[in-house]
């Protein structure tokens, strides 16, 4: 995996080239290579690791995933913020599954990190109220799902909400 600012200084040497290009009269050669700027362009933006374990978790295959993930060594230089938010997220999605209470930190890092979507921000502020939840404060589950309705617009996790909510009266 490259650096981040690899991939802008890459951008920037294909650019070179094509402008070489057109100055010797090769339109199209010029042409391709902006074209082809385009792809390491994209991947600073979009990490392909991240990209790859996100296919993995909608066939829900979490190993997949985490092999993905594994793949990054420091996501504080290789991945910009948001991206270092969703790797987080990611992380937290693979530990709520064994082990909620590292899920935790995971899910308040991606969140101070920033997610792009509202919905993810839903699921990982959903994943708080559980794990606050399930150690006993209440007060905070309350809070975190009040949250997660006002972001959940397209009423996707409204049959979560309601179950915790009923979880919550038996505390």
């Amino acid at each position: 995996m490259f650096h981040r600012n690899i991939k802008l200084i890459l951008v920037a040497l294909i650019l070179v080239a094509a402008v070489w290009q057109f100055t010797e009269s090769n339109i199209g050669n010029g042409i391709f290579l902006i074209i082809l700027s385009l792809v390491p362009l994209f991947l600073y933006f979009r990490n392909e690791y991240i990209l790859l374990a996100f296919l993995q978790l909608r066939k829900q295959n979490f190993d997949g995933a985490k092999k993905w993930l594994s793949k990054i060594s420091n996501p504080e230089t290789a991945l910009v913020q948001k991206q270092q938010g969703y790797y987080n997220y990611l992380q937290g999605l693979m530990l709520s599954q064994t082990n909620l209470l590292q899920a935790e930190k995971f899910f308040k890092k991606a969140i101070e990190l920033g997610l792009n979507m509202d919905m993810d921000l839903a699921v990982a502020k959903l994943n708080l109220a559980g794990v606050a939840m399930s150690r006993r404060r209440k007060l905070e589950a309350t809070n975190l799902i009040a949250e997660v309705k006002k972001l959940d617009k397209q009423g996707m996790l409204k049959d979560q909400i309601a179950m915790m909510k009923e979880q919550m009266k038996k505390i």
